[in-house]
């Protein structure tokens, strides 16, 4: 029997109406934007219709709302973007990949200048941290709403504030907590967020989002057919148009209204709750283990993962051993070496095992990892 503990990297298995929305997909949407016919006019109306929910979700415009490749690609758009003319831009020590390395490929060209804020389990010293590091060419503080490795939550709503009172762009990686916690752009003044489509949202792998409250502009990182003003030599400059040169992945928007519309009727607190019993039914059997550490901070909240290591096991062989018993966790820095850093994990273990379930995990199959877990001390 396979155990699927890895849903932060791609939510597994996927929801029936996901399912049968991609198998309607294949045989009845055309390109949408592409041409007036019955298939293409189906397949734009597909689209339409996923901008109008995922909008309704995340209390956006579905004009804002834009079709991308994944979290990363939504990122690039909106960092490369926004700090194309230059700079100065705050990232948190908690960082993927998919905003660290943006940020230090425009450093290393010399086209900006960045600042790395400490998160500490204080909300309060956090914002300290970012405030403090605010210069005058500052145009965008960028960071995770939610940590990859260990799953705390960053007070992104106070970042947001912070944001709005010094005409700031707020950019949010919303990947680990779109899903999971309620979001709304305008409410927690976030000017874009970008997120993953498979993760939290149980779309299929190849989808993305990145959705702007409209007040920053966000110049093109490609060029090519738009379905719109296709006469000029230039992308047109309004969203989404601009930011979705070439064919749409009609059958990952089917996949993504699908997948929101599951997460909109099960309830975002539900899921939360339901996942979050699951790490704290695993943390509480973790600290009768005197080789387990966990990476959880009582004075901070989480999204649903859970960071462990074992004492003189590299994170690699404790995921391997739990591996052969049918358990799917991700060991190593799961792309965020930052934050590895910050954990001091890297010397120690080689990064950390990490537990994620998703809605279709249960009390049962945590309790036997648990116990493969305790066999291994």
């Amino acid at each position: 029997m396979t155990v699927n503990f890895d849903n932060a990297a791609t939510t597994f298995p996927k929801p029936p109406e996901v399912r049968l929305a991609v198998e309607k997909a294949l045989v009845k949407y055309g390109s949408s934007g592409r041409g007036s016919h019955p298939i293409a006019a189906r397949g734009s109306e597909l689209i339409y219709s996923a901008r109008e929910q995922i909008a309704g979700f995340f209390g956006a415009q579905p004009e804002y709302v834009v079709f991308t490749a994944n979290c990363t690609h939504a990122l690039n758009f909106a960092i490369q973007g926004i700090m194309k003319q230059g700079g100065h831009v705050i990232i948190s020590n908690l960082e993927h990949n998919s905003v660290a390395r943006p940020v230090y490929a425009l450093a290393k060209a010399g086209k900006i200048r960045y600042s790395i804020a400490g998160v500490s389990a204080s909300d309060s010293e956090t914002l300290e941290h970012f405030a403090g590091l605010i210069r005058p060419d500052t145009k965008a503080i960028i960071c995770t709403m939610a940590s990859n490795v260990t799953g705390q939550i960053l007070p992104y709503r106070e970042i947001g504030a912070l944001c709005q009172e010094k005409n700031i762009c707020f950019i949010a990686d919303g990947a680990q907590a779109c899903g999971v916690l309620p979001i709304d752009i305008r409410n927690d003044q976030i000017n874009i967020l970008c997120t993953a489509g498979h993760k939290g949202l149980y779309g299929i792998t190849g989808t993305g989002l990145l959705i702007s409250d409209g007040k920053f502009s966000i110049p093109p990182l490609m060029q090519g057919g738009s379905g719109s003003l296709s006469a000029l030599p230039e992308m047109p400059d309004f969203l989404p148009d601009a930011l979705e040169a070439g064919t749409l992945n009609v059958i990952g928007a089917a996949s993504l209204k699908a997948g929101v519309g599951f997460v909109q009727k099960k309830g975002t607190e539900n899921i939360f709750r339901t996942e979050t019993a699951l790490c704290e039914q695993l943390c509480r059997r973790f600290s009768a283990m005197p080789d387990v550490t966990v990476y959880r901070h009582p004075d901070a909240a989480y999204v649903p993962i859970v960071s462990f290591n074992l004492k003189q096991k590299s994170a690699d062989e404790t995921a391997a051993a739990l591996a052969r018993q049918g358990f799917c966790l991700r060991a190593g820095l799961h792309c965020a070496p930052l934050a590895h850093y910050a954990l001091h994990t890297i010397e120690s273990h080689e990064g950390t095992v990490r537990f994620a379930p998703s809605v279709f995990s249960d009390m049962a199959n945590t309790n036997r990892l648990a116990d493969a877990v305790a066999a291994m001390q």
